[in-house]
């Protein structure tokens, strides 16, 4: 599976205004808190690769915790990559085991996520403590093929959203977070 997702900076006001108007629909609004490690065998900042535990709270359901591998970037119009994910019973005992291998954990970044489906799409609106405020286009797709017409579409959406493709943002938050830490 590939997470073709594009990224960028945005007022949220001013975005859920214009979602409202295309019809956009509401799906939720979570809080995350994502621990990423390194590995003991290779550097992950290297290989462009993410390991991380992800435990979320929705507002309207139960908390839950995600183990999610995250692999190179696949092209460079976009931070599409493969990932693949699975829910996890407890994210604290997925944390230790990960710890008892010989993963350390890097960093941690925490955010607020409102979601809504437009068009096949997933619009998620990102509060990201100590970065602030971005728009994620996504969508999954099954192989390689079919990532340059989805990343396409997600440009369009994010036109319809007046928001510019050529802000685009493709380091991580975590990159951003640990660049932002490294700044004098």
């Amino acid at each position: 599976m590939y997470e073709v997702e594009v990224k960028v900076p945005a007022d949220h006001a001013e975005v859920r205004e214009r979602l409202d108007a295309l019809g956009a629909d509401p799906v939720n609004a979570v809080e995350q808190e994502d621990t990423y490690y390194d590995a003991p065998h290779r550097e992950f900042a290297e290989t462009d690769e993410a390991l991380r535990v992800r435990r979320e709270s929705p507002e309207d359901a139960d908390s839950f915790a995600e183990l999610t591998y995250k692999g190179p970037l696949v092209e460079a119009e976009s931070k599409t990559r493969r990932e693949v994910e699975t829910e996890v019973a407890e994210g604290e005992a997925a944390g230790d085991i990960l710890a008892a291998l010989g993963f350390d954990p890097a960093a941690t970044v925490r955010k607020e996520r409102e979601r809504f489906a437009l068009d096949g799409y997933t619009v998620t609106l990102d509060a990201v403590n100590g970065l602030g405020e971005f728009v994620e286009i996504e969508t999954e797709v099954a192989d390689e093929d079919a990532v340059e017409a989805a990343r396409e579409e997600a440009f369009e959406i994010l036109r319809e959203l007046e928001l510019d493709p050529e802000d685009q943002i493709r380091t991580s938050y975590l990159g951003l977070l640990l660049e932002a830490e490294s700044e004098p």
